[in-house]
């Protein structure tokens, strides 16, 4: 089919299931009421069910996010919900975004303005970009893929595909998270239509060319791997379930809104940087927004089951092997372990390497000015070379 304008309506229907649901809610017994330390605290959760059940109108939230410009495309098969807004400048270069997990293209909304037109906004008009924001297949409106098979590796060419739909020859890309994989697999795979990638987080996936003929690791990198191991023991069993075993837990995540927002909360509770009180930057209505487009997207299967395909198909590389599109990188404080640009740089030509002050995981929510302003600095001096 060709690209056509999207409409997010959810049924009357689908909004009382919801409110019943909500209304038999379960609670479980809890030995530390206020405490995340064994998972979401469920005084934190008995506030956001009450808000949920009470206050929360997801019909204002439908408007809004119908006021975006929403698009459905059918590429190779695969139907792809995405944002598309054209920049406001003399020469607007492309840039696909992509979200992860358990985020959405809503993460976008409010950096979506300070791209495409950053004149607005204290920027300069030559920096403006024309905007994608693809949701992931399975993820919010992207109806999940029919078949197995679907990893970060296929998702980049239905990227590099879908920006083909849209007359876009080359153009650069943009993620964290799930995102940031599927990044670096368009660098990696459609080098020629690349201008260049820039991440706000390096997937624990990829792994440079490793061994007695490569250079040995630095205290730096070993320091890394020892935290990603620390981090995978402490806080790595929603992922361990993820790529193993997804569909037993998709039965409770499907049946449960509760559930839902208890799996998902927790996550931006450990990630978001907050002053322990994650709704100081976070929202509870934002929450509720995001965990309801999971919830009616009635794929929810399909969302946890990318890690497992993932796992399947690991970011790893040959000896020798090196990805020419430069690479940036923005290093936000309270995001998940990290590596030195050492163990990037075995693979990539990183051009940007950026500490910044403020932020999570969740960058493009949290800290939308500081990120768009990243972004803007690590393409700005590729524009002229890429004809942008």
């Amino acid at each position: 089919m060709p690209v056509r304008p999207y409409t997010l309506a959810v049924s009357d229907a689908q909004l009382n299931d919801l409110q019943q649901r909500l209304r038999h809610s379960r609670f479980p017994d809890a030995l530390k009421p206020d405490s995340w330390e064994e998972g979401s605290n469920p005084a934190f959760l008995q506030r956001l069910h009450e808000h949920w059940c009470n206050h929360f109108d997801w019909r204002a939230h439908e408007q809004r996010i119908n006021r975006l410009p929403q698009f459905m495309a059918q590429v190779d098969g695969q139907a792809i919900h995405f944002l598309h807004q054209r920049g406001k400048g003399p020469k607007p270069m492309p840039l696909v975004i992509t979200h992860g997990w358990p985020g959405s293209f809503l993460e976008m909304e409010q950096m979506l303005p300070l791209l495409t037109d950053p004149a607005a906004h204290g920027g300069d008009a030559a920096d403006a970009f024309d905007v994608v924001v693809p949701s992931l297949p399975g993820y919010g409106c992207s109806p999940a893929p029919t078949q197995a098979g679907m990893s970060s590796r296929q998702i980049a060419a239905l990227w590099k595909a879908l920006m083909g739909q849209l007359g876009y020859d080359r153009f650069g890309a943009q993620g964290g998270d799930i995102g940031a994989g599927v990044s670096m697999w368009l660098a990696r795979d459609h080098q020629p239509q690349i201008i260049g990638a820039h991440l706000n987080y390096i997937p624990g996936s990829y792994r440079p060319p490793l061994g007695a003929d490569q250079k040995a690791l630095s205290e730096q990198e070993e320091d890394f791997l020892a935290r990603s191991t620390h981090f995978a023991a402490s806080e790595g069993a929603y992922a361990a379930l993820h790529s193993t075993k997804p569909q037993t837990l998709a039965f409770a995540l499907a049946d449960s809104p509760l559930g839902l927002a208890a799996w998902i909360v927790e996550k931006f509770h450990a990630w978001v940087d907050h002053p322990d009180d994650l709704e100081q930057v976070v929202s509870f209505d934002t929450l509720l927004t995001d965990i309801a487009l999971y919830w009616f997207s009635g794929s929810v299967h399909a969302s946890l089951r990318l890690y497992k395909e993932n796992r399947q198909n690991p970011l790893t590389f040959k000896p020798g092997e090196r990805v020419g599109p430069p690479l940036g990188v923005s290093l936000f404080p309270k995001e998940l372990p990290m590596p030195p640009r050492s163990w990037v740089e075995r693979v990539f030509d990183v051009r940007h390497w950026e500490q910044v002050a403020h932020g999570g995981h969740f960058a493009a929510l949290e800290q939308p000015q500081i990120l768009a302003r990243e972004i803007r600095a690590f393409f700005s001096p590729l524009r002229g070379g890429a004809g942008f």
